[in-house]
């Protein structure tokens, strides 16, 4: 199979690639390489996928039509992961234009290209962003979820929309894929784990919004690929899923496993609680289990030893 990769140099895209290398497949990675967290990492990233001559990159950004369009008549895809997004809800209320172009628009010129090229499966990840503040939990794919709270999580609701019209107009096998809080080795290091992992190992106090009892669903890397390859795997003709691990963590008891994996203990620099952030994630991921065969092996208690044991590595 020949897989395109969006945002493949990334945390979640780099973990996907090298599992589908390892199965025998060649991967096509789209990645802008940007710079809203260091690029180097992710040409780290890409340059560890093997072996080299299953693995091709085009560095151009997915808002950049004609270039995807040379892309896309260079090579011949069997399925596209759409993966490579502005991701992060306070960074999307500073610049709530560039999410636009980028998930909106992004996501809208790789459809086109798909459906040019007469591609069938296309799986696009969204996030549990879209859930906004719901005040049933768990979150389940059939609540209603039309208030979003941060321009990021609005991007996200308006690609699985353009998603399901792109299967109602030309068949197109869609699944939408929420995430719940992905971590794992290879996290970015904005990403609370990362950088609380950084900071605390520096003795450097971590900044906590809020009194610490919000709740993430917080769901190892091995886990959301598993879910991934089942939906490249499946045909679904147009499906949404959670892909989370069904239980939600306080950030305190966050800190506390990280304090014990790091062995130090964290200073605690306590801030208001932030505008677009949501008290509670937690996914409801029976239809993930029933329909994709998803089953989250890792529990938080086992994920964070393996993000750290990774984490003393750079070092």
């Amino acid at each position: 199979m020949n897989c395109l990769v969006t945002g493949g140099a990334g945390f979640i895209g780099s973990h996907l690639s090298a599992r589908l290398l390892r199965e025998g497949h060649r991967v096509v990675i789209v990645d802008d390489l940007n710079d809203f967290y260091e690029p180097g990492i992710k040409e780290r990233n890409v340059a560890r996928l093997q072996p080299a001559d299953r693995i091709a990159l085009h560095q151009l950004d997915i808002t950049d039509k004609p270039a995807l369009d040379r892309v896309f008549a260079a090579e011949k895809f069997d399925a596209i992961v759409h993966l490579a997004a502005r991701a992060g809800v306070r960074p999307s209320i500073q610049q709530p234009l560039l999410y636009v172009q980028t998930n909106i628009a992004g996501t809208m010129n790789l459809l086109e290209c798909a459906r040019a090229a007469g591609i069938r499966k296309f799986v696009f990840a969204s996030s549990s962003s879209v859930y906004g503040v719901n005040s049933k939990v768990p979150f389940s794919e059939s609540d209603p979820i039309f208030k979003p709270i941060s321009p990021y999580a609005a991007t996200k609701l308006a690609g699985e929309a353009i998603c399901h019209s792109y299967h109602h107009l030309y068949g197109m096998d869609m699944t939408c894929l929420r995430f719940f809080t992905v971590y794992g080795p290879s996290q970015r290091p904005d990403l609370a784990i990362h950088k609380f992992a950084r900071l605390i190992a520096a003795g450097k106090p971590i900044q906590v919004y809020g009194d610490g009892t919000t709740r993430r669903d917080y769901t190892f890397i091995d886990d959301i690929v598993e879910g991934i390859l089942a939906c490249i795997r499946g045909k679904f003709g147009c499906e949404i899923f959670n892909l989370g691990n069904s239980n939600t963590v306080e950030l305190r008891y966050l800190i506390e496993l990280l304090e014990s994996a790091l062995g130090r203990k964290a200073t605690i620099d306590r801030q208001p609680e932030q505008p677009g952030d949501v008290p509670v994630t937690f996914a409801d991921i029976a239809k993930a289990r029933r329909m994709l065969g998803y089953d989250p092996q890792t529990k938080i208690e086992q994920g964070i030893p393996k993000f750290v044991e990774w984490f003393r590595q750079q070092a």
